[in-house]
């Protein structure tokens, strides 16, 4: 066998196996473009109500002073007391975490002593001036701003605990929210609901458009978990009068999904 005969069946040999490989990819293209464009999506909701059972109050700490060690030593001495107060409403350790701590310089601005009428650039109709001041500002003094974040798991003790911050020396309360502790095992509930609901619209919608469904190609969810509460008495300045009203309500954890199905 002299050696052009071999180079052809080689070169042969070589052709049919990269053509068997293009033919190969082309049907695994056209069997998931098949796939992908025959399909149907149900979408599907569930809904969850459960009472709250943890409250989640954020309040600030804001002090003023004219030196930075100065309002550090009197804004420690605050929290410490704030934190006194809520360990004997029997408040945990694990439950009570500082969320912000900032220090801000506090500035005079001098007024001007004077200005100057800036040349007159032609056309213009108005006259511009320049101010000028005797110096640049000045630091007058420091604040303090430390933030916190307390769990109250006894929602009796609520209204006391708003009233007893304030009295504390928390000056400000910034928001009230209700939680709930297991919320991971509502959602499950709620993700077995919108799951049923959605197979549910797959069963009644193929007999209607007479098709046969086939394995599951997709799956997606989505969820929002708005929280209710009302805070009434709450006053101008943040904290909260004598004995505020606070409903507790009811949080609602909702689940979406969507289920993609392939259409045989």
């Amino acid at each position: 066998m002299n050696n052009n005969y071999k180079y052809l069946i080689w070169s042969g040999t070589a052709a049919l196996i990269v053509l068997s490989l293009f033919l190969l990819v082309t049907m695994n293209r056209i069997s998931d473009t098949a796939v992908t464009t025959n399909t149907i999506s149900f979408s599907g909701e569930g809904k969850i109500f459960a009472v709250p059972d943890i409250a989640a109050i954020s309040f600030s700490i804001v002090t003023e002073a004219t030196t930075s060690k100065e309002v550090q030593n009197q804004n420690s001495e605050k929290s410490k007391k704030v934190v006194e107060f809520l360990k004997n409403q029997n408040i945990e350790d694990k439950d009570i975490k500082t969320t912000g701590y900032n220090i801000y310089p506090q500035y005079s601005y001098p007024l001007p002593t004077g200005r100057q009428a800036d040349p007159i650039p032609l056309g213009a109709e108005s006259i511009a001036y320049t101010e000028y001041y005797p110096s640049n500002p000045k630091i007058t003094g420091y604040q303090v701003s430390q933030s916190f974040e307390v769990k109250v798991r006894d929602l009796e003790k609520i209204s006391t605990i708003l009233d007893g911050l304030v009295t504390a020396g928390a000056n400000q309360v910034n928001h009230l929210g209700f939680q709930v502790d297991n919320e991971e095992e509502l959602k499950e509930q709620a993700r077995e609901l919108a799951i049923k609901d959605a197979k549910e619209k797959a069963d009644k919608l193929k007999k209607q458009l007479d098709i046969r469904l086939g394995k599951i190609v997709n799956y997606s969810e989505g969820g929002y978990y708005p929280v209710y509460f009302k805070a009434e008495a709450l006053d101008s300045r943040g904290g909260m009068s004598s004995g505020p009203d606070i409903p507790v309500g009811e949080n609602e954890i909702v689940v979406n999904v969507t289920i993609t199905y392939q259409i045989k």
